[in-house]
């Protein structure tokens, strides 16, 4: 556990960190597994599996053809963004079969990371429609594949028709400064939207 050794040295209480859960989503094959481990600084827990005939006809493997594993129910890994505040990253698994882990892994999250891959944009709206019911500040990171089209932010965000407020930022997966700047787009944006709730309820 992280603290403020010059506290302790002063005779003052260490600071125990604050704990905070980052969901993070997006459709089957799209990098979730490679984020939370390209970040994460201890070696993080996965639960995938190898693809077996059950899943023919059932995961869409287009652009991940290559794609033998998959995550059955999630990938846990932990980030200390400083010494008031560690995240506790949860990746989701992506197909459909697997959606009834959600509500338990949503549960007591600050907010979540929707990755999408621009090969198939539309793999994205089942996360985007789930946050957006129950709630929850989200933003969209673009994982920006070897080969891949490249677009600009506002033109995934038209595409999956976003409101103006959801941030949408480019990334690379594999990269941690990159994973790193992605994880504090969505904690401002989360910080952001309390404060205008707040200020909304002073004001009503």
């Amino acid at each position: 556990m992280a603290f403020d050794s010059s506290s302790a040295a002063r005779g003052a209480a260490p600071i125990v960190p604050q704990a905070t859960k980052i969901l993070v989503a997006g459709g089957f094959g799209v990098g979730k597994t490679t984020l939370v481990g390209a970040v994460s600084e201890t070696l993080p827990l996965r639960t995938e599996e190898t693809l077996t005939e059950a899943g023919v006809g059932i995961d869409n493997l287009t652009g991940v053809a290559g794609k033998t594993t998959t995550t059955v129910a999630m990938d846990f890994g932990r980030i200390t963004i400083s010494s008031q505040l560690v995240l506790y990253l949860f990746g989701t698994p992506g197909q459909d079969r697997f959606f009834f882990v959600w509500d338990e892994l949503a549960v007591g999250a600050l907010g979540a990371v929707v990755l999408a891959d621009t090969r198939r944009l539309e793999d994205s709206f089942l996360s985007i429609d789930y946050f957006e019911r129950i709630g929850m500040p989200f933003i969209v990171a673009v994982n920006c594949f070897d080969g891949a089209r490249q677009y600009e932010p506002y033109e995934v965000s038209v595409a999956l028709d976003l409101g103006a407020e959801i941030p949408v930022v480019l990334c690379d997966a594999r990269s941690r400064e990159s994973v790193k700047s992605v994880l504090i787009t969505l904690l401002k944006h989360a910080q952001q939207r309390a404060q205008l709730q707040r200020t909304g309820a002073a004001t009503s």
